[in-house]
């Protein structure tokens, strides 16, 4: 063997962790650095939003705070190292910012319509409820990509609190009733919650519950296409919000539902009630959501967007969350 030879040999394993280790601080520095400025808030929220494009090298990962627990949600596969670091990481900020409480850590892994997710550290509670703006709800971090709670939503709920005192409000794709549990909350008369989701709306009945709102709330376990003789029986109402799914098959699919769903709102709503239409789809804009209306119900009057939780930020604000107020004219 040349002299030298064993020597370059036996290097070349650390020699490729030393590169690894560069190329991870590369990757993930946005990340890292990040979490060097982020303090516990009291409550549910988005901590670290990578998908917005802000931050280079780690847009494929997002990081939520639902107490007790933190979940690290990443878009594509990381590596058993990758996953180790990201995990030391956020075990280090845990200890600038929340010790000496245990240190909970849920991860899942999205991609292609899978969802992986599993425990790293600590535990999740049994009966997990979360707290925001007031009101509590029920969260489940271990089961599928939706965990009960919409945080990117935490906007509309909070406006819909601060709009519907002594209102009549339909809650339309209910899930698991978030809107109506801010519209109690806010003095709203009565709301009736629609959803085919019969497993959503049963969450959505104990968050009601855990909130103390037991009067003045109703369930309808239904297709909202095939119920609108009911829904205009119990009507009319002072605001109607509508957050379908994007793209589900055999629910809702916005490219040709959501035109059909406007042709039937404007006559369930009162003269100047108002109707809050949501959009989460990144490939359709908000101009789509406004030919849609112009086209099945123009007679609605545009008033605003409202706007999303600053943690949400997007190079392309066209591709995040997209909530619009419209109004019915007061009759002549």
């Amino acid at each position: 063997m040349p002299p030298g030879r064993a020597n370059v040999i036996s290097f070349a394993p650390l020699l490729a962790m030393v590169t690894m280790a560069f190329l991870w601080l590369d990757n993930m520095q946005a990340f890292i650095e990040y979490l060097d400025t982020i303090s516990m808030p009291a409550d549910s929220c988005r901590l670290f939003h990578g998908r917005g494009g802000h931050f280079m090298g780690s847009g494929h990962l997002c990081l939520d705070w639902f107490d007790p627990v933190l979940l690290l949600t990443s878009f594509r596969e990381l590596s058993d190292q990758e996953l180790a670091n990201l995990h030391q990481d956020l075990e280090c900020f845990w200890t600038r910012v929340a010790a000496p409480r245990p240190f909970n850590l849920v991860y899942q892994y999205r991609a292609g319509g899978q969802t992986q997710t599993r425990l790293l550290a600590g535990e999740v509670p049994e009966r997990h409820v979360v707290t925001e703006n007031g009101c509590q709800f029920l969260v489940h971090l271990l089961r599928g990509q939706n965990h009960g709670l919409f945080l990117d939503m935490r906007g509309g709920r909070k406006w819909v609190k601060q709009h519907s005192q002594g209102k009549r409000v339909l809650n339309l794709f209910a899930y698991t009733c978030g809107f109506s549990v801010a519209a109690m909350a806010g003095g709203a008369q009565a709301v009736i919650n629609m959803d085919m989701a019969k497993g959503a709306l049963s969450v959505g009945k104990q968050n009601h519950q855990l909130n103390g709102f037991v009067k003045g709330v109703s369930f309808l376990g239904h297709d909202i296409f095939n119920s609108w003789g009911k829904l205009r029986k119990l009507g009319p109402y002072d605001l109607i919000i509508a957050d379908p799914p994007s793209n589900q098959k055999g629910s809702f699919v916005a490219t040709k539902d959501y035109r059909r769903l406007l042709r039937k709102l404007p006559e369930l709503l009162t003269s100047e009630g108002e109707l809050l239409l949501c959009l989460n789809a990144p490939e359709l804009s908000t101009q789509f959501l406004q030919d849609q209306v112009a086209s099945a119900a123009p007679e609605l009057e545009y008033l605003q967007r409202l706007a999303n939780p600053p943690v949400f930020a997007d190079v392309d604000e066209e591709r995040s969350l997209k909530v619009l107020k419209y109004r019915k004219p007061a009759a002549e």
